[in-house]
């Protein structure tokens, strides 16, 4: 009799358990996919990527399809940073360098050529880029800057032919 006094209890209980799982499963799904949608729209309001692992950029492009093409020459660039009133002037010297794809379709409208002789339009707008920044701001974050570069250089010469901006030498002063 006490066996099955326990199977019936045993029972009951499973069936109680099988009863609160369905119930907490039917709350509580509904709650979290209203907690996706908004972590979802969060994302796209302030512009981050929710798909890690979809590589971009000129890690996502073999090595041997990247070359480099120097401005000015590999010599260095003086601009002036951002200064506050009642600071001192603040220079940054560098030396940039274009990640280019050479598998891209604009490699050959933009070949190295081309970009020389696009040269002053081209340092021209990295001049007005870094010129924004304090030296505190270039400082705490270069990658920052070279972030901007690129999309700047990205719109002028296409997203799959500038893959990267190096500062192959970076100086504050």
């Amino acid at each position: 009799m006490k066996k099955n006094l326990m199977s019936v209890i045993i029972l009951a209980l499973v069936f109680a358990n099988f009863v609160l799982t369905a119930l907490l499963t039917f709350t509580i799904l509904p709650e979290t996919k209203k907690a996706n949608t908004m972590i979802e729209k969060v994302c796209s309001a302030i512009d981050l990527e929710l798909n890690s692992g979809g590589a971009s950029g000129p890690s996502s492009i073999p090595i041997d399809q990247i070359t480099t093409y120097a401005i000015n020459g590999g010599e260095t660039m003086m601009i002036n940073l951002r200064t506050e009133p009642g600071e001192t002037s603040h220079i940054a010297v560098l030396a940039i360098a274009l990640s280019l794809n050479t598998k891209s379709d604009n490699y050959e409208k933009y070949s190295p050529t081309v970009l020389a002789e696009k040269e002053d339009i081209i340092k021209n707008d990295i001049d007005r880029i870094v010129s924004q920044y304090s030296k505190e701001e270039f400082d705490a974050n270069p990658q920052m800057v070279q972030d901007e570069i690129l999309a700047d250089m990205q719109d002028m010469f296409g997203a799959d032919y500038i893959v990267g901006v190096n500062f192959s030498s970076r100086l504050t002063q």
